[in-house]
């Protein structure tokens, strides 16, 4: 006689008990970790909410960069590449962690973003080197150091050294930019001017703030340029490769990749100054949205009579007239 047993909804088979604590344990992980803000979304909207926060730029009044500045560099850009600037790559992996106020950690890419907004990813400062006092004028061929705010941004210096087979551009290969803690040697550089021809007049002249200059690198001579043809995708959206390598055409000058503008903010308006005021002797700069429309013609208006020739004063001409 066989016996068949029957089971309802309510019994328990196999390890019930193992997968019991199991969910158990999971549950009470995943709401300590909630409650702490360890949470890969929880991450990425604190880096984003600090990142992308507000920062108010230094304004020029005299025309010139100070030192203790707040600047952004931006990158006008090319034909086939828009208005970029330079930028921290940051990632959640880069949140520093065990300290009460959390940062970003050393070291830090960089890369070059069309976001023009100033905030804590695209404000740097001058900073001295030498012994400059804040507020005196940054002169061409002087060294100095760009470094990020403090608070979430930690005050990391811009760095680069020789590429090794190690130590290089992740895409490019060639030699990487990044953000360090230690200001060295390593993190120095120099303002040159942008013509070759013209370099020799303006050496140790004020740099003005707002217009196209070279930033060379003072320990491999290389120049800050950004790779249009090197993209990089993060979590903020998309953005070009930042190296240390001089562009030069034809006629031993720089090319647009290694040209940059030291922004700074407009009294005036919200934004650059770059873009609410561009030189309009300067051909690289954007050109300007409000320009004057001609005026109209009413086409009920007679049209206007033709200039009558000149009269002839010279008296051997007269009898022919």
């Amino acid at each position: 006689m066989s016996v068949s047993l029957r089971t309802t909804a309510r019994a328990k088979v196999g390890n019930w008990y193992e997968d019991l604590r199991l969910e158990q344990d999971t549950l009470r992980e995943y709401l300590e970790k909630k409650e702490r803000g360890e949470l890969a979304a929880q991450k990425s909207d604190f880096l984003k909410e600090h990142i992308l926060k507000p920062v108010s730029l230094s304004v020029s009044t005299d025309g010139a960069v100070h030192f203790g500045d707040t600047v952004m560099l931006v990158n006008v850009g090319g034909p086939r590449r828009e208005s970029t600037a330079l930028s921290i790559n940051a990632e959640v992996s880069s949140l520093s962690r065990g300290e009460s106020s959390p940062g970003l950690q050393s070291p830090c890419e960089v890369s070059a973003a069309p976001q023009l907004q100033a905030c804590t990813r695209t404000a740097l400062i001058i900073a001295s080197v030498d012994g400059s006092l804040e507020g005196t004028h940054l002169h061409y061929e002087q060294t100095f150091a760009l470094k990020s705010t403090g608070g979430f941004a930690r005050g990391l210096f811009l760095t680069s050294d020789i590429r090794t087979f190690q130590k290089c551009a992740k895409k490019s290969r060639l030699q990487e930019v990044s953000l360090e803690a230690d200001g060295s040697f390593l993190s120095w550089w120099k303002v040159v001017h942008f013509d070759p021809q013209e370099r020799l007049e303006h050496e140790g002249l004020p740099v003005p703030a707002n217009a196209k200059v070279l930033i060379v690198h003072c320990k491999t001579n290389q120049a800050l340029a950004v790779l249009g043809n090197q993209v990089l995708w993060t979590m903020l959206g998309k953005s070009f490769e930042v190296t240390a390598h001089t562009f030069l055409d034809s006629h031993k000058a720089e090319e647009e990749n290694n040209h940059w503008w030291i922004c700074t903010s407009d009294p005036g308006q919200e934004g650059l100054v770059l873009f609410n005021r561009p030189d309009p002797s300067d051909p690289a700069t954007p050109p300007s949205t409000d320009q004057a429309t001609p005026p109209s013609i009413d086409p009920a208006l007679p049209p206007c009579p033709a200039q009558a020739p000149p009269i002839c004063t010279d008296p051997s001409t007269a009898e022919l007239r």
